[in-house]
């Protein structure tokens, strides 16, 4: 089996982690286009349990979070009757440090209560103190915080009103026409500072995924057509984030500000890494003192002239 060149995997993943696609990073690298889809499907999954083993027991005051929608296949209008189920609207929900830039937790899935409550208990299993958490508007928050944390947190929650989008549903207010005239903040827990509920952290994070991963760019083919390699791409593209990409508030990344790690990962590193996390581990050798000795010849038949009842020359 052939094997892509390591030096040629650091390529590969380098342009998709700056934003080309799947047939710009062919066109770059040389390398085919399955080849690309199967590297970055490895890397994506390996950077989501690498994600999940470093970014734990964490002290982290404040958190900001938001949701960020884009599609599997086609938009959720397009979708009919017979069509896989994770076709349609996908969201990417995340939860990070406003104080280091740091992605904390983040979960892949539809726009409703589960996912929420999911990313709300994969965020408390993640901080060691009682933090300070903002999120919007979208109401399963509420009951997804106070399910995760109960009484340790102070919650709030920041909606923005909109010059004539009053009709118009919560999620479409990020799609419409519309001009921001205020904000409204709503304490739910606790005692929140004030000058700290806000969102624009996690909403400046959402347009650095729009600008760094092709599978979130508006308005061209690079969406995703699997749910998995959708999955995979989120992840290795946080993981890129968080280890490789320097912050330029923070000088450094926000895994070292966070203290995960002490200096910024060179791709190579993050590569190395996500595929240790998926490799099985080596089977166990034999306790036993057994001498392993060649096993025997095998025995040949063969057929030759002659035999019963045959004429001799």
């Amino acid at each position: 089996m052939n094997v892509l060149p390591f030096e040629k995997q650091v390529q590969v993943i380098s342009a998709l982690t700056e934003g080309c696609s799947i047939r710009s990073t062919e066109r770059l690298t040389g390398a085919n286009r399955n080849t690309v889809m199967s590297l970055g499907l490895r890397v994506g999954d390996g950077c989501a349990r690498l994600h999940d083993r470093l970014m734990r027991d964490l002290n982290v005051g404040i958190i900001e979070c938001d949701e960020q929608w884009d599609f599997i296949a086609k938009k959720q209008k397009r979708v009919r009757d017979g069509d896989p189920k994770e076709f349609g609207d996908v969201w990417l929900h995340v939860a990070i440090s406003a104080t280091h830039k740091a992605v904390i937790s983040y979960v892949v899935g539809k726009r409703d209560g589960r996912y929420t409550q999911e990313l709300a208990m994969d965020l408390r299993t993640r901080i060691l103190n009682r933090p300070q958490i903002t999120a919007d508007g979208y109401a399963p928050y509420i009951g997804a915080i106070e399910a995760a944390f109960g009484t340790d947190v102070d919650f709030a929650t920041i909606t923005k009103k909109y010059v004539g989008d009053s009709n118009l549903p919560d999620a479409a207010h990020r799609y419409s026409p519309g001009h921001v005239s205020g904000v409204e903040r709503t304490v739910i827990r606790g005692r929140p500072d004030p000058e700290n509920i806000s969102t624009s952290y996690v909403e400046r994070f959402n347009l650095s995924t729009r600008m760094a991963s092709r599978r979130f760019t508006r308005l061209t083919n690079g969406y995703s057509k699997k749910f998995e390699n959708h999955r995979a791409a989120v992840a290795l593209w946080i993981a890129f984030y968080n280890f490789c990409r320097v912050h330029e508030t923070l000088r450094c990344s926000p895994a070292m500000a966070i203290g995960v790690t002490d200096h910024v990962w060179t791709i190579g590193e993050l590569i190395a890494a996500a595929l240790e996390s998926i490799t099985p581990p080596p089977l166990p050798r034999p306790t036993s003192d057994l001498t392993l000795r060649p096993a025997p010849p095998k025995l040949r038949l063969i057929v030759g002239r002659g035999g019963k009842g045959t004429n001799k020359p």
